[in-house]
């Protein structure tokens, strides 16, 4: 990795159309107090210290390949997004990023390519989900409709994420990957999951107004 100065100029501006409003606190479901917000350019340091806390298994499965060093060009690329066609939300704790989901639309569609990845030591406890949800809630306004993802046969907890999700969720394999479709308007059994999360990670007597 080269030095941050060059390979991230800017870093340390905020783009003129960060959505910043999308920013608040969060809890997992163990009630742990984190901080969900999209990701901007100045990220690039934190993205980095993420993705080397990352165990091999969690790598290959988001990756599809064994991938412990991020290019600059990647990291340019994962932290530099439009908040349109290319968006992406963190969640973060005490020490650092716990969680980062992205979609990015397929062009001239309304259909985006989901994708997540939890740190090893957050993993069920409703991270992905939590991410799941707030991307979805993201891209909606932007006249997306419909999330797609491929994850290998084997990767149960992402399918299980989709599935818990209550979105309407339908699946083919090919080659043992695994590809997942599902629009993201909002179901009863979504609106019932949700409110559910809530319940567990405030407690009834603290549920906030936002949904996280």
């Amino acid at each position: 990795m080269t030095d941050d100065k060059d390979v991230h100029p800017g870093r340390d501006e905020t783009p003129p159309n960060y959505p910043g409003y999308l920013a608040r606190d969060v809890r997992s479901i163990t009630g742990e107090v984190l901080h969900l917000r999209p990701i901007r350019p100045s990220d690039a340091g934190l993205l980095v210290s993420f993705h080397s806390g990352l165990g091999a298994d969690s790598i290959y499965r988001r990756y599809f390949s064994m991938h412990p060093v991020l290019s600059d060009a990647e990291v340019v690329h994962l932290t530099t997004v439009d908040y349109r066609d290319r968006f992406a939300l963190i969640v973060e704790g005490e020490h650092g990023f716990v969680g980062v989901g992205r979609f990015d639309r397929i062009p001239n569609t309304s259909t985006a390519e989901v994708a997540f990845i939890v740190a090893d030591a957050y993993q069920h406890q409703g991270i992905g989900l939590m991410l799941l949800y707030n991307l979805a809630d993201a891209a909606r306004p932007l006249g997306i409709t419909t999330f797609t993802a491929e994850t290998q046969a084997d990767n149960r907890s992402m399918m299980g994420v989709f599935r818990a999700s209550g979105f309407a969720v339908t699946s083919s394999m090919e080659d043992e990957v695994i590809t997942a479709t599902f629009p993201i308007k909002d179901t009863d059994q979504s609106t019932i999951t949700r409110a559910r999360r809530r319940l567990i990670a405030y407690g009834a007597d603290e549920i906030p107004r936002a949904d996280p």
